[in-house]
């Protein structure tokens, strides 16, 4: 889930003289709940020129995120799983080269050509909800926002609530899959924390991030290593629930080449397709399936965080704030990038003529 972005936020008084006087610990405690709205409200790292509805009134009086919906949830409808497909199309957006819309460029080293891209799912839906946009109102809505504004519906649809999208971002032209350099399942969670610090995510937005995995699912090659050699001591990861060592064992033997089976990576498997606090009472039962998810909860620097998660009502509000502080990373606006007419070509070069 690209470099921190601050709005400045002006903070304005206009003194009225012959009014009553106003204590200078008012004053501070005025500013103060101001200041704490704004963090609220606009989660502290938004790029000033997002905006939410953005598009009012630019479409041909259509609604733009109501056309998005719409394709959303009929794929939701048919495929539950596209949700998550959504939410990691986002984050794996937004973490390279900031949310531009760069990884749904065609091209023989784009990014979908990098590794951690192969499975990456949810393009098909972009350029469904691309081609109505563009009936509606023609070169107007960016296909970075179209993946912002889907994201959000697939929480939304799977339960975890709406939270607001800001829009305005602009498409971006450079895909390279040398660009991709994503945070790695088997990291530490120094190291993770270390690859969020960079794109300007704290640590605690880091952890809500993960918690995205409570609707995730992976493939054996990503843990298998945690079953059978875990640092090469030819035994499961000691931190692993040995009755799940014993359950996914059956699923992913040791020298399958294969991958066929989708293991979902919160294992209350009547939250599968939910999007909820699930996932972090697991992982503090030593049921994570990745390595990093697993790490969350026992490393000193995350624990406390994910403890008050699993425990809390209020992950799905923190959750919301998270996506749209990632949202904000490195976007493109105003004049910057451009809109595609098609979200996985780039736009030809107008032609240029000479008179003389």
């Amino acid at each position: 889930m690209d470099i921190f972005i601050s709005s400045a936020f002006g903070y304005s008084r206009k003194k009225k003289e012959k009014e009553m006087k106003i204590s200078a610990a008012v004053v501070a405690a005025a500013f103060s709940l101001a200041f704490s709205f704004i963090l609220v409200n606009f989660t502290g790292q938004c790029d000033a020129a997002l905006q939410q509805g953005f598009y009012k009134g630019k479409c041909n009086s259509q609604d733009v995120e109501a056309i998005v919906a719409s394709v959303v949830k009929r794929r939701f409808n048919d495929k539950p799983r596209v949700a998550a497909g959504l939410i990691r199309l986002f984050f794996h957006d937004c973490f390279v080269n900031g949310c531009d819309a760069s990884i749904l460029l065609d091209g023989d080293s784009s990014e979908k050509t990098a590794p951690p891209n192969l499975s990456v799912s949810g393009y098909d839906v972009i350029d469904e909800a691309k081609g109505l946009l563009e009936e509606a109102c023609a070169g107007v809505v960016s296909c970075a926002d179209i993946i912002a504004i889907a994201a959000r519906d697939a929480v939304q649809l799977s339960g975890g609530g709406r939270y607001e999208v800001q829009t305005g971002r602009r498409d971006g032209s450079v895909s390279l899959a040398s660009n991709v350099d994503l945070p790695s399942p088997r990291f530490s969670v120094s190291q993770s924390a270390d690859a969020f610090a960079k794109k300007g995510i704290g640590l605690t937005d880091m952890v809500l991030l993960l918690g995205g995995h409570t609707i995730g699912f992976t493939n054996c090659s990503l843990f298998r290593d945690r079953l059978y050699n875990f640092d090469n001591t030819g035994k499961p990861d000691p931190t692993m629930d040995p009755l799940l060592v014993m359950k996914l064992r059956l699923i992913c033997p040791r020298n399958s080449p294969a991958d066929r089976t989708p293991v979902s990576l919160d294992q209350n498997l009547a939250s599968t397709f939910i999007v909820d606090n699930s996932f972090y009472k697991q992982i503090r039962l030593g049921r994570g399936i990745l390595q990093i998810d697993q790490a969350l909860a026992l490393d000193p620097l995350t624990n406390n965080t994910v403890a008050s998660l699993a425990n809390g009502n209020d992950f799905l509000a923190r959750f919301g704030q998270a996506m749209v502080k990632l949202g904000a990373v490195d976007v493109l606006t105003d004049s910057q990038g451009e809109i595609r007419e098609s979200c996985h070509l780039k736009n030809k070069p107008r032609s240029t003529f000479l008179f003389g």
